[in-house]
């Protein structure tokens, strides 16, 4: 007895024949078979990375090498110094969220605020800071990370501000910044 052809069943695809999905369904996608190896590897090498791996790669945003990335120094600094200043009251936060995580954002806002309440119960109007930077120090614990700290000098005591920059693309993000 021969069943007859299920509905549900998929006809056999030609090479050269495109299929048309039903009224109302979407049309499956090719099936994508990985590319074989080509021949001028030699043996016991691995093939090179496929389009998921380099895409888990950008995604992670993680894909300049360390001689493409600026200098970390100058973009340090000035961060440090544009904290000291938000946290006075005379920047705002806005002006350096081109450089910062979504984290990094929202731990300097979170303290933005309490600097502000703070200079309210005082009834203290912002004023600008008198402060000197002192010694910036970089490490890099991974070629793509950098993390630096940076001493700010001011009338009664010395601050330190650490920073994390993580390469995104090909510049630097701050992921962490504090300040001790």
């Amino acid at each position: 007895m021969q069943s007859s052809p299920s509905l549900l069943a998929p006809a056999p695809a030609r090479p050269s024949a495109r299929r048309i999905a039903p009224a109302g369904r979407a049309a499956a996608p090719p099936a994508r078979h990985p590319s074989p190896p080509p021949d001028d590897l030699a043996p016991g090498t691995a093939a090179p990375p496929d389009d998921a791996a380099r895409f888990d790669t950008e995604a992670a945003g993680r894909t300049s090498s360390p001689r493409e990335l600026p200098d970390p120094r100058p973009l340090v600094e000035a961060l440090a110094r544009c904290v000291v200043e938000i946290l006075a009251g005379l920047r705002e936060l806005d002006q350096i969220a081109r450089w910062l995580s979504t984290d990094a954002h929202a731990h300097l806002m979170k303290r933005v605020v309490l600097a502000r309440r703070a200079r309210q119960s005082l009834t203290a109007s912002p004023s600008r800071p008198v402060f000197k930077m002192g010694s910036t120090v970089l490490g890099r614990p991974e070629p793509d990370v950098v993390e630096a700290v940076v001493i700010v000098h001011g009338r009664a005591r010395a601050r330190a501000v650490a920073i994390r920059l993580e390469a995104l693309d090909q510049r630097w993000r701050a992921s962490a910044v504090h300040v001790l």
